[in-house]
């Protein structure tokens, strides 16, 4: 695909989506070769289709939110079944107009858009309401995500910006970890209790990717295989297996405290621990026989 722009996967599948504008939704599905065994048609017409997401029930969802000329007054999310039927949603932002390359959807199939934003960090919107296929919804900002500069080569703008662009993002189908993707890194961060806002305040995992001519693409299969591609006709699909688990949180331990060994018993009553052993025995002797003393006297002082 000369513009992929999109990329998931249901692990015996690839489904990819270009962002060419060509007045029809079409999903490529792809055997594990890359060889395209049929096309999902959509009768809609998107206007630049720059990410592509997939729930558990195999629905997917194309991010209609690409605006490089800043000139939408609202982007579209677009719902699209494996036999073809579509909703399309408009949304709109809160502050203006954003460029989008990166789509993820929770497990409670609630939409996350992150931009992608050439100066400072990416922000990430989710509807303010249920997405409805009659009116927009508004969108509300919900974090920030920053990503250093990085060496890893890659990229159409041979620079460091390459590094800082995002430009995709993938979920685990069970919603623990998710990715964010830039020209010539990805980013894992796991996720928890299915919060993706919260899962952007912690420290990412970063995997520098292929140096690839436009890489935009990422996904995972459900093992926790992560998947990259780019745009350019004949360019291959990478992967890396076991990423997913670089990004699970470490399983707590608990450290049991060793057994206290036992002290030492002397046969000596002259040895020191036997005398430290026996302080409280001698103590409690001791003070019933002054208390006899005293109960003693008192009985003789009231006789005199």
């Amino acid at each position: 695909m000369q513009e992929l722009s999109g990329l998931t996967s249901d692990g015996k599948q690839f489904f990819a989506v270009s962002d060419s504008d060509n007045g029809t939704l079409r999903i490529q599905v792809m055997g594990r070769d890359c060889v395209v065994t049929r096309t999902i048609t959509a009768p809609v017409d998107p206007y630049d289709v720059e990410d592509l997401a997939m729930t558990p029930d195999g629905t997917l969802w194309a991010s209609d939110t690409g605006d490089n000329n800043k000139s939408r007054t609202t982007v579209a999310l677009h719902k699209v079944s494996p036999t073809g039927a579509v909703e399309r949603y408009r949304v709109t932002y809160p502050d203006g107009k954003h460029d989008a390359e990166a789509l993820l959807i929770d497990k409670t199939g609630i939409p996350y858009i992150i931009t992608k934003e050439p100066l400072g960090s990416a922000l990430v919107y989710r509807p303010t309401a249920p997405l409805r296929t009659d009116v927009s919804v508004p969108l509300e900002q919900v974090t920030r995500v920053s990503l250093s500069t990085t060496d890893t080569p890659g990229g159409p703008l041979e620079g460091t910006l390459d590094s800082r662009l995002v430009t995709g993002a993938a979920s685990m189908s069970d919603g623990s970890v998710i990715a964010l993707r830039t020209y010539t890194d990805a980013y894992l961060y796991p996720v928890p209790d299915g919060d993706i806002a919260k899962a952007f305040s912690g420290d990412p995992v970063r995997v520098p990717l292929p140096n690839d001519p436009q890489g935009e693409a990422i996904a995972f299969d459900p093992d926790g295989t992560l998947l990259s591609a780019s745009e350019g006709a004949g360019t291959p699909i990478r992967s890396v297996a076991g990423a997913a688990a670089l990004a699970q949180p470490p399983a707590p331990t608990t450290t049991t405290p060793p057994p206290v060994a036992d002290q030492p018993q002397s046969s000596s009553p002259d040895s020191p621990s036997s005398s430290w052993q026996n302080w409280p025995l001698a103590l409690t002797l001791g003070g019933l026989v002054l208390i006899a003393a005293l109960v003693i006297g008192l009985r003789f002082r009231r006789r005199a």
